[in-house]
């Protein structure tokens, strides 16, 4: 073996032995059931897929950093990895909502064909890209619930003057609706919702809205989830501590993120079935659906607030441009294939 030969491979062997410890912030409550403990599921498995080489102490918000500022820790090297959704950053990134959940838009399987097979990530990479950023689906909720209220909703003028926890292109619809959408994170949404500080609220569904005890605070439940109809998490991961890893570990960090996303679909479609037998028969939870009525003019506002949103940002436009396409696309199988025997198990 020539000399310049033996130090490459003692240079691999190294490389191989070297360690990283990294942080990551989310913007869940510590350890809170499916997303929480989704985050601290992709740092455990890291570790484990690395052979301890990368290590990764997961704190939940306010831990590290605020919630909604997850974004900007990842971004300016505070925390190496970040768990949260796409549409808390719509205010720098016009776009993100796109990445989270769009009223009205795919669901969860739709999104990960988008993603993966339809060019969404490449999209969401570059959206991303200025931030030193790099985005990765972490995690699926499948289609949400409407959300609990405080008094029913039976005509569009009942969200005049609403006041509603509601992130993303929602809240922009239900503004336009006249109603009043508030951000808030998880961790605040119960005392919120108690004391009367908002008169509803959406969460995620049953699994996490039965850990909450929200049905504590609001009696109505309603559904579809109209805003989020799979609502996709998202693992970030800073530009320089990723280009640091050796190539294996890069690796190993990007099929993680691919498997959490898939794993923590299949656990809300288990717990969100159970949880909502829960709050049915042991709390008495009024499970009501949302008027057409409603629904039908939720959906023109929000096409409304994206039409603004593509008349003003070339990104988005694109953004919007594919989804759109492989909505379509999906929409006409849909209708053959799980939508039809949806129907068809009914009968």
């Amino acid at each position: 073996m020539t000399g310049a030969c033996a130090r490459e491979e003692k240079a691999a062997v190294a490389e191989d032995k070297q360690t990283f410890e990294w942080r990551m912030a989310t913007t869940w409550p510590p350890n809170f059931p499916g997303l929480g403990t989704g985050a601290s599921n992709l740092a455990s498995m890291i570790e484990a897929c690395s052979g301890g080489r990368l290590t990764i102490k997961v704190y939940g918000a306010n831990e590290l950093v605020p919630a909604f500022e997850v974004f900007d820790a990842v971004s300016s090297g505070t925390a190496e990895m970040g768990h949260g959704a796409a549409y808390y950053w719509k205010g720098k990134i016009p776009c993100a909502s796109f990445f989270a959940a769009v009223p009205y838009g795919l669901i969860a399987s739709e999104m990960n064909g988008w993603f993966y097979y339809g060019g969404g990530l490449e999209l969401w990479k570059e959206a991303y890209a200025p931030f030193g950023v790099i985005p990765m689906p972490g995690g699926n909720s499948g289609t949400q619930m409407g959300g609990w209220f405080r008094k029913e909703i039976n005509s569009v003028g009942d969200l005049k003057g609403l006041k509603m926890r509601i992130p993303g292109i929602g809240g922009e619809a239900l503004a336009r609706a006249g109603g009043t959408p508030v951000t808030l994170p998880g961790g605040e949404i119960f005392t919120a919702l108690e004391t009367g500080a908002i008169d509803a609220t959406e969460w995620v569904g049953p699994y996490n809205d039965l850990a909450f005890g929200l049905y504590k605070a609001a009696k109505f439940y309603y559904y579809p989830g109209w805003h989020e109809p799979g609502t996709t998490l998202e693992a970030i991961i800073n530009q320089k501590a990723f280009d640091a890893l050796p190539a294996d570990l890069q690796q190993i960090v990007l099929t993680c993120c691919h498997a959490v996303n898939e794993s923590m679909l299949a656990e809300f479609t288990a717990r969100n079935s159970e949880a909502l037998q829960t709050l049915i028969n042991d709390h008495g939870v009024q499970v009501k659906p949302f008027p057409d009525e409603v629904l039908k003019r939720l959906r023109q506002l929000s096409e409304e607030v994206i039409a603004e949103g593509v008349a003003k940002d070339p990104l988005y436009a694109r953004v919007y441009e594919s989804v759109t396409a492989f909505q379509k696309r999906s929409a006409a199988y849909q209708k053959v294939a799980e939508q039809a025997y949806l129907r068809a198990r009914e009968l």
